[in-house]
């Protein structure tokens, strides 16, 4: 089976490509799987470390406000399934599958009018643009949230299957991935991050932590991940306030190892994304979700509100982060065991441990009903 997979520009659409892409490795070795994204996204980082070749296409998001970067958006967005063509026709798959985001509009689209099956997933609750747009051409819509059905129009093309994960969550429990990290000296482990891309009040608020907290805690390790565009400024932010060379205390741009990292985690602090709350799900851990206010119809705060109205997440808002609320929330958190067990009780019950395979499943059925 040949696969061309697209979507990209975050993680949040690379990560399930790539889960999807292990799933169909792992049952069929013999598939010959490649990507398509732009040059300018998470994937050109992503894609090549887990082994699989990248090709690019020209097109970029539309921006919501008015700007005259629209106009060459909606040029690219009528043009690039033209020259997308060229390049299906080169790998000449036998399925094409896409996770969102404007990447994938352009392959998605010159497949369906070329006669190739299609499938595209969508992982949050409210359908993103691209997703919307696709309706008409793709033969199948993959869903995490049931809810989504309501936003969309082709339902005889839906299906409800889950988030695909990388096959490494939910494999190690909290002590063994503290083995094999390396980090079993610590009492305690923070985990945080703020997206694939990075998020500077989020970085801010979790620089604050170290400083306030973790400088007067060297037992609790703290991991941030400061995301691409915010390393270099959270990076001088880091040694302005003397966490630099402390052990406890670590700065990444990016986290490649995330189910290991995440396993050994005791909290983890992050956006509120779909994959996010599925791999948090997987992994049962105690989580302090900040959701981003700069998405769609606010979704990732529809997401954390499904979660902490359930006991099985904290919910800060980004306009109400303080260093002292967030210290004061992260500390309370960290020393009563019997909260946090409270919690990754209560979060298990959003997992969905199939879906990698359903997805498959699918995938072949498409295939199969060609021939």
């Amino acid at each position: 089976m040949r696969v061309l997979m697209t979507g990209g520009g975050t993680g949040g659409h690379v990560n399930p490509a790539i889960a999807i892409a292990n799933t169909i490795k792992q049952n069929d070795p013999s598939a010959e799987i490649a990507f398509v994204g732009t040059s300018r996204g998470i994937e050109n980082k992503l894609v090549p470390a887990a082994g699989y070749p990248l090709y690019h296409v020209e097109v970029r998001g539309f921006r919501r406000s008015l700007s005259p970067a629209n106009l060459k958006a909606a040029w690219l967005a009528f043009v690039s399934p033209i020259r997308a063509k060229k390049l299906i026709a080169e790998f000449k798959p036998d399925i094409v599958v896409g996770t969102g985001g404007y990447a994938c509009w352009p392959v998605l689209v010159a497949a369906s009018r070329m006669g190739i099956p299609t499938a595209v997933h969508e992982s949050n609750a409210i359908p993103g643009v691209t997703v919307r747009r696709l309706q008409s051409y793709v033969d199948r819509i993959m869903l995490n949230f049931a809810e989504s059905a309501e936003h969309l129009d082709a339902k005889e093309k839906l299906m409800v299957v889950g988030n695909p994960l990388r096959g490494q969550f939910g494999t190690l429990d909290r002590d063994s991935a503290r083995e094999k990290l390396g980090i079993g000296n610590y009492r305690r482990m923070i985990l945080s991050c703020g997206g694939s891309m990075g998020a500077e009040p989020v970085n801010d608020a979790m620089l604050a932590l170290m400083r306030d907290y973790g400088l007067q805690h060297p037992d609790v390790l703290h991991l941030h991940a400061t995301g691409a565009l915010e390393y270099e400024a959270a990076k001088e932010k880091f040694k302005a306030y003397g966490l630099e060379g402390k052990d406890n205390l670590r700065l990444v741009e990016y986290i490649y190892d995330m189910p290991e990292q995440m396993a050994a985690a005791d909290l983890v602090v992050n956006r509120a994304g779909a994959m996010t709350l599925s791999e948090l799900a997987v992994q049962r851990k105690a989580c302090l979700l900040i959701p981003s206010p700069y998405v769609a119809a606010n979704h990732q705060y529809k997401n954390a509100k499904v979660l902490s109205d359930a006991g099985a997440a904290l919910l800060i808002e980004e306009k109400d982060l303080t260093p002292e609320g967030v210290a004061a929330e992260v500390g309370s958190l960290l020393e009563d065991d019997a909260r946090r067990a409270a919690m990754e009780e209560a979060i298990s019950a959003f997992a969905r441990t199939d879906a990698n395979k359903v997805i498959y499943e699918e995938i072949c059925r498409l295939v199969n009903a060609k021939d």
